[in-house]
Order: structure tokens, then sequence, then C-alpha cells
């Protein structure tokens, strides 16, 4: 047995707020237009002194809080609500501790300057963190963050589809169920990101020109950083806040890459036969083994105030974490990523690269496994790589179900090479292109092949945003970064082009037309644009039924056509369900006229963007109805819809002697609301607008706002 405790939770004493003053001398920040911060720094730990001091800056105390948490002490100051992630955290905590030694001198320092950064912001602005926190943040600490551990949600989607097809009752398995709080799934589903990269010759320029644009809930912090340690990194990026390496996208002065989701079966679910004459134990290569209990306590307040203490067991095996139990069987996970603790390691290497040869030598730590990556140089290449831990299987996929293990034999040992793994270098056509589909349609030009692929890559999917993003740059002329800007912002909506003449015809032939309500409102949508532009007139009302339609018909009958490999850009389309289409357009005509809507009320009338003091209209729609430009909305008191998630900060850039970019920020640097840059790109997003990036010397003097050392009087 195995106890995690809060003794395994020791790292080094921090410094004083001497030491870290001394650190500070070594660091400058220079903030430009929008607040955007320049940290110019001496070494690597004073650079990750000023990402320490600037998150907080802007975002208050998100980041430090994260880093309570990544001990697993959350629980201590704020109650036993929190005690699940707490659990969790301290598997991880152990990992960090225990590989700290082994990281990079070079990842330690930024870790350790993130972690100074944050204790000397915190002793010199108490007011604004909670009365508990302490200024005792560590190297490890930040580190943490950065551990990779097996997947809680992988283990609860497994055990829920076991519990049905054994039509079996119950509680949960506590292990496999503890996701993340509060989480809906179905909103998860409209996360994701959209890249492109153009090749010189499809360039006005001849340069190339990179995308790179995320899709998650406006909290998810994504912010704008540049940092410059001469001699060693000058990168400008998306830095998330909470950790001293979220940097997912971003480029230096020789290249740059975007991330976009990719969702392969990362891991395994293995049945283990229990041994009926040992408790706890289980058999394989023809003996009993003993499952390795861990136990973990974890410290909570109480309600009283106090301090309460509960201990929980886990139960592994070599192989990875128990996740279900049944009297002849016991399941276990096998995951990649359990464990992994080089992700800022490998992001730290990425920064400095120099050339594809460079960058593609990095990519082979595979640190980071989720993400597709989407690649541009100064040299004049494109790349596209599906990046994936994918188990080597000794055993046919096995989808949602367990794969029978008898002996270690039959059970994955090593991953898929990757030199395996499906990338496009300079494709035929001169682009690539991601939006969270499979890699086969990276470029209509080169085709995957499949048989040159492992067999557990997903299976081939083009769903309608991942078409339209086709369709706008694959007979595109040459395009200027300017042109790519505007194609970003493109207002198209597939979905309406593929079903609305479908939807008109049968309304007419239907004896709704006698409604003169209905009539009326099919004019306004035959008419309209098929686009979520904000000035556009029938998009609400295509909205209103595509929600209606949807809920009340089969997902397999929405289209008449499904979408088919045979014919990737031209399906799906048409109606699939004829009564249930035109009933919801009665319903939506009914609903609009109710609300005291127009039919042909402007898209941007109900869609907006609301941040501060800015309430603007906005063009994008969700995912799912195809838009690139992909926004998702929530209600807001007065019943207006208001942008909460999708497109966020956008980056294009051209690489040439000197990269050339654009950038905007939808929902500003700062989660401050008295901040002057909490909505000061607000506006600009929603009317398409990005703003030119300070990269240069030059441009950031130019556009310089303030200068100054973290804690020192401002000049």
């Amino acid at each position: 047995m195995v106890l995690f405790t809060a003794a395994l939770l020791v790292f080094a004493t921090p410094p004083d707020s001497a030491s870290e003053a001394v650190i500070a001398a070594r660091v400058e920040i220079v903030r430009t237009e929008y607040g955007v911060p320049h940290i110019y720094a001496e070494d690597l730990e004073a650079m990750g002194f000023g990402l320490g001091w600037v998150q907080l800056e802007d975002w208050g105390d998100v980041t430090a809080v994260n880093l309570v948490k990544a001990r697993g002490e959350y629980a201590r100051f704020v109650g036993h609500d929190s005690i699940a992630g707490d659990f969790t955290a301290r598997e991880d905590y152990a990992v960090a501790v225990a590989s700290w030694p082994l990281l990079s001198p070079e990842t330690r320092a930024v870790y350790s300057g993130f972690a100074a950064g944050m204790r000397h912001y915190v002793r010199l602005h108490p007011g604004d963190f909670p009365a508990w926190m302490k200024p005792d943040f560590s190297g490890i600490d930040a580190h943490a963050r950065e551990v990779q551990s097996w997947s809680r949600a992988d283990a609860a989607s497994f055990v829920r589809g076991l519990r049905r097809r054994e039509g079996a009752r119950g509680a949960p398995e506590p292990d496999a169920e503890r996701t993340q709080a509060g989480a809906d799934p179905d909103a998860f589903a409209l996360d994701g990101s959209n890249a492109w990269a153009f090749h010189g010759s499809r360039t006005t320029s001849g340069k190339t020109i990179l995308l790179r644009n995320p899709h998650l809930a406006w909290n998810a912090g994504y912010y704008e950083a540049h940092v410059v340690v001469p001699g060693v990194l000058d990168f400008y990026g998306d830095f998330r806040i909470g950790g001293a390496f979220g940097i997912i996208g971003g480029f230096n002065r020789a290249l740059g890459w975007a991330t976009t989701n990719n969702y392969p079966a990362y891991s395994q679910v293995y049945a283990l036969e229990t041994d009926p004459d040992h408790e706890d134990h289980y058999l394989l290569d023809g003996r009993s083994w003993a499952l390795q209990e861990r136990r973990t306590s974890v410290e909570y307040r109480t309600a009283s105030g106090g301090l309460g203490t509960e201990t929980r067991s886990t139960w592994r095996t070599p192989y990875g974490p128990v996740i279900h139990r049944t009297p002849d069987r016991l399941y276990v996970l096998k995951d990649p990523r359990d464990g992994e603790w080089r992700r800022g390691e490998q992001f730290l290497r990425m920064m400095g690269s120099g050339s594809l040869e460079e960058w593609l030598g990095v990519m082979r730590m595979r640190a980071h496994p989720s993400s597709n990556f989407t690649y541009a140089d100064a040299a004049g290449n494109i790349v596209h790589l599906y990046n994936a831990l994918l188990p080597r299987l000794p055993h046919e996929v096995t989808g949602d179900t367990a794969a029978f293990a008898r002996s270690s034999a039959d059970m994955w040992t090593e991953l898929v090479p990757f030199d395996d793994l499906p990338i496009y270098v300079n494709p035929v056509g001169g682009y690539v292109q991601q939006a969270n589909d499979t890699p086969d349609y990276t470029n209509l030009n080169v085709p995957m092949g499949r048989d040159t692929v492992p067999a557990n890559v997903p299976a081939p999917r083009l769903r309608p945003r991942s078409q339209l993003s086709l369709s706008l740059v694959h007979d595109a002329p040459r395009l200027s970064l300017e042109d790519v800007v505007a194609l970003k912002h493109s207002p198209r909506m597939l979905v309406a082009e593929r079903v609305v003449d479908d939807l008109v015809a049968l309304v007419k032939e239907s004896d709704a037309m006698a409604d003169v309500s209905v009539a009326e409102a099919l004019r306004v949508l035959e008419a309209w644009d098929r686009t979520a532009a904000a000035d556009s007139r029938g998009g609400v009302l295509f909205e209103i039924w595509a929600n209606r339609y949807a809920e009340t018909t089969d997902t397999a009958r929405f289209f008449r056509e499904p979408w088919t490999p045979e014919r990737p850009m031209a399906t799906p389309q048409g109606i699939g369900s004829p009564a249930e289409a035109e009933a919801a357009f009665r319903w939506a005509a009914g609903f609009m006229d109710g609300r005291g809507w127009a039919w042909d009320m402007p898209w941007g009338e109900l869609h907006r963007v609301i941040r501060g003091d800015v309430d603007v209209p906005v063009a994008g729609c969700p995912s799912t109805l195809g838009c690139f430009r992909t926004l998702s909305f929530g209600p807001t008191d007065d019943g207006r819809l208001a942008a909460d998630r999708g497109d966020g900060w956008v980056l294009a850039v051209e690489f040439g002697d000197i990269p050339r970019a654009y950038s905007v920020l939808a929902y500003g640097e700062s989660s401050r609301e008295d901040s002057p840059h909490f909505s000061d790109q607000a506006t600009m997003f929603a009317q398409g607008g990005m703003k030119t990036v300070a990269f240069t010397t030059e441009d950031i003097q130019r556009t310089e706002v303030r200068r100054y050392r973290p804690g020192a009087r401002e000049r």
C-alpha cells in the first residue's frame, strides 16, 4: 500500500522578498496598445517572473488559485465541495515532485521564475487575494500544472457504456465518475479551433501565412503576450492564464504554429480476470498479482472553520488504474498520457526553434498529445501534423468496449511511431487546413491513404465547418494577409446553404401556406442570403427553426442525404424529415411572432457582443450550423443573445524577413472589469477587425503606453 499525504507535498522553501526583488530587477514590461505585455528579460528565470506578474495583474487571483489547486490543497481553504479535485491533484503533484530534477535547467528556471513573480505580486498586493492566500508558491507548483494524468472522462464514459450494456443500475464508480464538476458534455462539442497555412505559391507576397483561431468559452483565459530573452527567445503568442506554459500557438522570427483539437482514442480499457482465491488480486500471465492500493488523505475546511480530513483509496496495476470492478472482472485504463511531465519543456523548445527540422525534432517529444499542429515558416514551408500518442494495439480496435487480457502480451506496450503519424509537408495546392476533423481532408488535392495510417486513427469525418473551411481556401486566388483576415470572418452558414431550398419548397407545398404568418415568414427565409452577417435578415428565423427541427427529429434523419466519404464536399444536404421540418417552421414563425420579433430581424439585433460598456451586433454562428466564424451565445436578461464561446483569440501572421501579423482578443487582455483592457477589443472583434501586432522594437516603441519593472514605480 502507498500512502499519499501532505508529507509528499514537500518543496524547497521559497526565497524571501529580497530575492524576488533581485529577479524583478532583471525584467522590464512594456505595455502597448490594448494592454499587450512585452516582457524583456535578461534570462529565462526573469521571463517566467514577468509572466507570473502580468497574469496576476490582468486576471487577478485566478493563476494563484490554480497553483494552490495544483498542490491539492484548495479544499483546506474553501471547503469540502472542492475535495475531489484535490485528490486528483495529489497524484499529479507526486509526479511533479519526482520529475522536477529531471527537467532541463532552462525549464526549471521558467517555472521557478513564474512562481517567484507570483509571490512578489501577492506580497505587494494582498488585497487582491483571499485572506487565506499565502505567497508560498514554488516552481514545483507551476510544474504540477503541466503534469498529465489518465483520463477520468474516458473512464467515466466507459463505465457508463458498460452499465448500459449490462442493464446495470446504481451509483457510478467513484474513480471513473470524478470528472469536472458541472461539466456539460454537449457544451464541449462546441469547442475546437480553426487553422490555415498557405504556401508562398498561394499568396500575393510569395511568403507563407499562418492563421490561428481557437474556439473555447470566453473565460478560458487566452492571453496575448510577447517574451524576449536576448539570444534565447523572441516569441509572440497566446499564453493561457493559469500556468507558465500555456503556449498553444504563436510565432517567433523564423516560424509559428497553431493547434486544433484532435480526438483519437488515446486510452484503452482492458478486462482482467479476478483471482477468486485471493481478495484484491487478479490473474495474468498464469499467476496471481496483488492490486496496489493508494490511500490519499486530504484536509478540508469545515463549516465551523476548522479542519477535517478525508482519506480515500484508489487501486492500480502496473498497467494503469482500476476504473471498475465486478466479482469476476476488473477493468484497467491504460492511457499513454498518464504521468507525462515534459509538456512545458517541449513548448519551451518549440518557442526557440529556428527551422522546420529543429521544430519537428522537438515534436518527437510528443509531450503535448491532444492537438493537431499547423505550421508555417520564413523558409517557405507549411506543415500539418496529426499529432497524437496512439497505442500500437496488439488486438483489434475495441471502440468503447474492453479488450480481454490473459497475458501482459495482450496489452499494448508501445506507441505508434512518430514517423507513422499523418503529416502533410508543402502539399500540392499550397495549403493545409484543420477544423477539428480527421486528417483525411487536410488538403483536397492530397487525399490521405487510409492504408498508410494506424487503424486507431478515427474514421473519416468532415463536418460542415470543415467543409466551409475547405471551400473558402481550396479554389481561392492568391491571398494577401489582409485577404486571409477577411476570409476568416466569412459569415457564411453552410448548413443553411444545404437545406433552405428544400425547406422552402416543402413548406410551399404544404397546407401551412394557408396561414398568412407562415407565408410571410417563408418569403423572408427565401430571400435570405444564407449568412450570419450582422445585418443579414432571415438568419434568426432559420436558427430558431434549425434548433426546433433538431429537437424533434432523430439525428440520423436531419438531412436527406447524410455525409459520405464518396461525396465529402457535397454532403450532407437536404431535408430528411419533411413533416417534422414543416412543423418546426410553423413553430418557429409562431415563436418569433409571440416574442414580437420581426421575421426579418437582423441577425445582429439579437446576437451581440456584450462586455463592459460595449453592446454591439456581431456576425457568426455555432459550429453546428456550419459557420467558420464560430460563435455560441448565452441568453441575456432582456432576451437577447450574448457571445460567450467560440472565436476569441485570432492571429494571422505572414513570415518574411520580419513577421507581419494581425490579432484580436475578443474579451480583452484583462478579466478585471475596472481595467481599460476589459473590453477595449470587443467592438473591433464584433466588426471583424484586427489590430496590428507590435513585434519589432520599433513597433513596440511606437505603440508603447507604459514601461515598468514588476513592483517598481512606473516611469
